[in-house]
């Protein structure tokens, strides 16, 4: 049964959502004060979290980063600050996916199940310790922990720079649009803007010139896409 951590700080819609993902054979744990959720992620194995934008304490952006650095699980946000900036932020700092207040307790049901079938059939196509083979001594991921290596260096990344590496380094050299990096990334097909995934590339490039100033290894083909040179 997968565990749901929901914070949320208002207790009416946490318990609803409990309801309905208690329903839906979902296992789930509440917490409403933002500074009570590092220590509960830390000590608790959670399959996805449900985290509210505005929070008593620490916020969700904040709390989304400082999960971000320790740990890939999951995150859909939840908010009702609805422009496109709050929502690139929370997409830029890992989170997966994110709903719009007010929602449907059924659609927040069909999210999580989509974000855990996505991420739980991403596991299952690679083996327990998958390092891409065309590539042993550039680039080495393992998909359980979410850890990735360039050069044989550690190199910390978010789920969705992680899941964007993994797709570029499967066939070294291939261009790959943006639309089609979407598409891979999130495949709940929701919409995305080409600037987000601009976004995640730019961040992941600079993460890997820094193991690797000489050597830029994620180019861009310009009005095509992006693709990874060894």
């Amino acid at each position: 049964m997968s565990k749901v951590l929901i914070v949320e700080d208002e207790v009416k819609i946490a318990q609803l959502l409990t309801d309905y993902l208690v329903q839906s054979n979902l296992e789930t744990v509440m917490v409403h004060d933002g500074n009570a959720v590092l220590e509960l992620v830390h000590n608790q194995y959670f399959d996805i979290i449900l985290l509210d934008l505005m929070l008593p304490g620490k916020d969700g952006i904040t709390l989304c980063k400082e999960i971000r650095q320790f740990s890939a699980v999951p995150i859909i946000m939840v908010t009702a600050r609805v422009d496109e900036i709050d929502r690139l932020i929370g997409l830029e700092l890992g989170a997966d996916d994110y709903i719009c207040k007010p929602f449907s307790p059924r659609e927040v049901v069909a999210r999580v199940k989509a974000v855990l079938r996505r991420t739980q059939s991403q596991t299952q196509s690679l083996d327990k310790s998958d390092t891409i083979k065309s590539t042993p001594k550039v680039v080495e991921l393992d998909q359980d922990k979410y850890q990735a290596r360039v050069f044989g260096i550690p190199v910390e990344l978010t789920a969705i720079e992680f899941n964007l590496l993994q797709i570029l380094a499967k066939e070294p050299g291939r261009i790959y649009s943006r639309s089609q990096l979407m598409n891979h990334v999130y495949h709940d097909h929701r919409v995305v803007s080409e600037r987000t995934i601009d976004s995640h590339i730019k961040k992941l490039r600079k993460k890997l010139n820094d193991i690797k100033p000489d050597m830029e290894l994620v180019q861009s083909v310009y009005s095509v896409g992006y693709k990874l040179e060894i």
